[in-house]
């Protein structure tokens, strides 16, 4: 018999489908996994963006179960923070305010809703068409080394913490396999922590004075023309991480995913749109937890209902909350040294897994003139509405690939 829609099975040591479930015990145990494999990423981000830390847990549980729902419980997947948001976060919230920011997660999350519409009426064809790994990997990669200048800043606050942080993670990943490495920022985080408390780093006051449960900290969006540019190529980042990885679970479940993956990306939309009208960030579907189904074996979505319904628990306890965002820069810095290089070399390994042929002109260009806008981070200003690197380097790759490609066709070189 089915209970709450799983089909109960006592086999924990072959293949767990989505539809089926271990005892409860054990599916807490695994969603408890789940929920220590995305939070090591997922309160970094907002810690790195100034945005509270409990609220962005909340909407990250609550976005968890919504996803769950739209595609019919049949995509086990959580949805944590995403890293592309940190740049345009940053920027707007210097320029115009957290609420500017919140309203540029806002727009995100409904383009992204939009975009869900199209591929569950056309497939993503067109999505492959306008943007060959040669281009996803190049706004991928832009995204992180755009945010060096940032890891270098709180690197330098408190160099010393920094590099025990940064050395403990470098070790963490060379030294442990499977949930032990996957949990390295996790635990990297740890020992940074208590190597700042030790050196007097760390201010408890805000962290003694919070309450252990209580609702987190809401804002509300404001919504700029100035900064809206800023957040576009999060769009295409979202949509490319979760074709990627709802086709990396599809391959290893067996299951065919691709008539929900319009509702995938829907509702990862509305996820996003739902965690920026409250004061939460961009959410996308984690790698990490793949990582833990692929360790484990169980694809169960029960495991993942544990998740996103412990996180909201964590969301609700303002102490907890007050402990991440006490965070000290100097750990912060070692972490996003390695992190931020890691986000570039995920644009790499696009490029790489695709076999990118960088003999040809196109592919060249395509890649080494958006890199360069995206790190040197251009700018061009139109009115009150400034276009960042990211923003312009994203919009380079797309155009300069299918100019050429368009040349190409025309009888030039530009292929060869």
């Amino acid at each position: 018999m089915k209970t709450f829609g799983w089909t109960p099975t006592t086999d924990g040591a072959g293949v767990v489908g989505p539809g089926e479930r271990l005892s409860w015990p054990k599916t807490l145990g695994i969603g408890v996994q789940h929920v220590v494999a995305m939070f090591g990423s997922t309160f970094l981000v907002p810690v790195l963006t100034g945005f509270p830390p409990a609220t962005t847990l909340l909407f990250s549980g609550v976005g968890t179960l919504l996803f769950l729902l739209i595609t019919g419980n049949r995509l086990p997947s959580y949805l944590g923070s995403s890293f592309a948001v940190i740049s345009p976060i940053t920027a707007a919230t210097a320029s115009q305010g957290m609420g500017s920011a919140l309203g540029g997660i806002v727009a995100v999350g409904a383009l992204l809703i939009l975009v869900g519409g199209v591929v569950h009426l056309v497939g993503t064809a067109w999505i492959e068409k306008l943007m060959p790994p040669v281009v996803t990997g190049a706004i991928v990669a832009l995204i992180g080394l755009n945010l060096a200048p940032a890891a270098k800043a709180n690197y330098e606050k408190a160099a010393v913490t920094a590099t025990i942080t940064l050395v403990c993670l470098i070790l963490s990943l060379a030294l442990f396999k499977g949930m032990l490495g996957r949990l390295a920022i996790f635990t990297s985080v740890l020992i940074g922590y208590a190597v700042a408390w030790f050196r007097g780093e760390v201010d408890f006051s805000k962290v003694s004075a919070a309450s252990w449960v209580g609702f987190p900290e809401f804002h509300a969006p404001s919504f700029s023309w100035a900064v809206l540019p800023m957040f576009l190529p999060v769009v295409l980042v979202l949509v490319a991480e979760n074709v990627g990885h709802v086709r990396s679970v599809a391959q290893m479940t067996g299951e065919d995913y691709d008539p929900v993956m319009g509702r995938a990306l829907a509702s990862d939309g509305l996820a996003t749109m739902l965690a920026g009208a409250g004061g939460g960030s961009a959410t996308t579907t984690y790698a990490e937890n793949i990582g833990v189904m692929a360790a484990t074996r169980v694809y169960s979505t029960a495991a993942y209902w544990v998740a996103g319904v412990a996180a909201i628990l964590l969301g609700m306890s303002p102490k907890v909350g007050a402990v991440i965002a006490s965070i000290p820069p100097g750990v912060l810095g070692g972490i996003t040294t390695a992190l931020y290089g890691l986000v570039g070399i995920l644009g790499v390994r696009i490029w790489v897994e695709a076999r990118v042929d960088f003999s040809k002109p196109i592919n060249q260009l395509t890649a080494a003139v958006p890199l360069i806008i995206g790190i040197a981070d251009f700018t061009w200003s139109v009115g009150d509405v400034t276009f960042t690197g990211i923003a312009l380097g994203s919009v380079a790759a797309i155009v300069i690939y299918q100019g050429m490609r368009l040349l190409g066709r025309s009888g030039s070189a530009a292929l060869d």
